[in-house]
């Protein structure tokens, strides 16, 4: 009869991951470590993109809008994202989750309800431009917190929750924009500001429900058993060599902007997130352009996003299982150039349609899989706090292309946007190859010197001997 596992076990003339001498190894069960994701799960499913499905049925006309205005609108919003990641994900790791990404919260969802009350064109830049200020460090907090609570070969998956909830949410928001649109306007209010107030008040249930469920630290949890705080904890001093201390260290801010890998994968992120923001925002918009009657076109996002989830999952789930990155993000690239070029290429609105569940299926998992990569390939926690949403920033300069690409006098087809979006799909996928090799270099001289009898290389965190690069 097998003997089932105890959480913690001694064994020895083994090492002490807390102290890095001989001693008591520390095992903790990894089913443990799961139970906390659920945490988190609830708390990723907010819409993001029913702007774009706004616009389909009255926001540019009601607000007057005309030319470039709706894309400097998320123009302007992205600079807010950009400037505040960094900034919100410090936050977290100084006043823990339950303080930063609830204030978070109560933010987003007041700009939320406020989008529902504007009337001009400046309004609209002033609210959406609060709105991704406050919603700026959501997906890389939740990123950060999962790389710092579960193994890294495991994180995939947990990070994977923030872009899943992308496509769920998209799908029913293409479901629910449906349902507002054939509602149309009651009590003199139009139809396109229900959504954003029906929306707040799904925003603000969430909120409660993350207040009540976040922690400020995982082994801190009021709602865990005793044991499974101590398990927390073990993990904590297990974890210590590649973590290092909770207390913010500055020096890891000087050493995450001289490491090349930081930026190289940033830039390529760039690279690769102008074609995801556009399709965020803009596919109903590529929809309606393709010559499909509006009324149709939120419902018809829903298979889209339907199958984009389902690809998300999958790849996703075999990269954790293969401890592979690279490999998958570069593969991924090419649907996505692929189904931009479809559009491109022909006026066939069927074709074109065809071309969107193309490019789904690599969509999201580049996203994903870049954000996980960097998320447990830096180290320690201080890097990882400050380096991780800084080539996010990086990334996120790509909203100020993707929100230009897409104005109305260039539609209905919107060439020039699809084409940029392709173009730069296929540098992306040289960059993350570039990324890989990088790596695998680092990899590669670590191991030799190993061979050789070396203790240290004179680095600490990830540049140091004590661990090996995920590729």
């Amino acid at each position: 009869m097998e003997t089932k596992k105890p959480n913690v076990f001694d064994a020895e003339s083994t090492v002490d991951y807390g102290s890095g001498e001989a001693g008591p190894v520390i095992y903790i069960d990894p089913a443990k470590e799961a139970a906390f994701s659920v945490i988190f799960l609830v708390l990723s499913t907010l819409d993001r993109n029913n702007l774009g499905n706004a616009r389909v049925f009255g926001f540019d006309a009601d607000l007057g809008l005309h030319g470039g205005q709706f894309g400097n609108i998320n123009t302007l919003s992205s600079l807010c994202t950009i400037l505040f990641e960094v900034p919100w994900v410090l936050a977290v790791k100084r006043w823990g989750a339950n303080k930063s990404i609830g204030t978070a919260f109560v933010l987003w969802s007041a700009c939320t309800l406020g989008t529902a009350f504007i009337h001009t064109y400046a309004q609209a830049i002033v609210v959406r431009m609060i709105l991704n200020a406050a919603e700026a460090g959501l997906a890389q907090g939740f990123a950060y917190l999962f790389s710092t609570i579960y193994p890294r070969e495991l994180a995939g998956k947990r990070i994977m929750t923030t872009n899943l909830a992308q496509c769920i949410s998209g799908a029913f928001g293409g479901l629910f924009a449906y349902a507002i649109q054939t509602m149309g306007s009651r009590n003199g209010i139009a139809a396109w500001r229900w959504l954003f107030i029906v929306e707040f008040i799904i925003t603000v249930a969430i909120c409660g429900i993350g207040w009540i469920f976040l922690p400020t630290a995982p082994e801190t949890a009021w709602f865990l058993s005793e044991e499974e705080k101590e398990t927390m904890r073990l993990k904590k001093q297990r974890d210590f060599m590649l973590r290092g201390e909770d207390k913010f260290e500055r020096k890891w801010v000087k050493i995450a902007l001289q490491d090349p890998f930081v930026y190289l994968l940033g830039i390529a992120f760039f690279t690769s997130s102008v074609a995801i923001n556009g399709f965020g925002v803009f596919l109903p918009t590529i929809i309606s352009g393709l010559g499909f009657a509006s009324l149709k076109v939120n419902y018809m996002t829903i298979p889209v996003f339907v199958l984009g989830a389902i690809s998300l999952v999958t790849q996703v789930y075999y990269s954790d299982k293969t401890k592979r990155r690279g490999v998958f993000i570069m593969a991924c690239c090419v649907p996505v150039a692929v189904g931009y070029l479809i559009c491109v290429a022909t006026p066939n609105p069927n074709a074109g349609y065809a071309g969107m569940f193309i490019l789904v299926i690599g969509l999201y998992p580049i996203s994903t899989l870049a954000v996980t990569w960097i998320a447990t390939n830096l180290s320690p926690d201080s890097k990882r706090a400050f380096g991780m949403p800084f080539a996010y920033s990086i990334a996120n300069i790509s909203n100020l292309v993707s929100s230009q690409l897409y104005p109305s006098q260039q539609g209905p087809r919107y060439v020039q946007g699809n084409a940029v979006s392709a173009g730069l799909t296929v540098v992306a996928g040289f960059l993350y190859g570039a990324c890989w090799f990088l790596l695998k270099r680092r990899n590669a001289k670590k191991a030799k010197l190993i061979a050789e009898g070396a203790t240290t290389n004179g680095f600490e965190g990830d540049m140091s001997l004590d661990s090996m690069y995920i590729l």
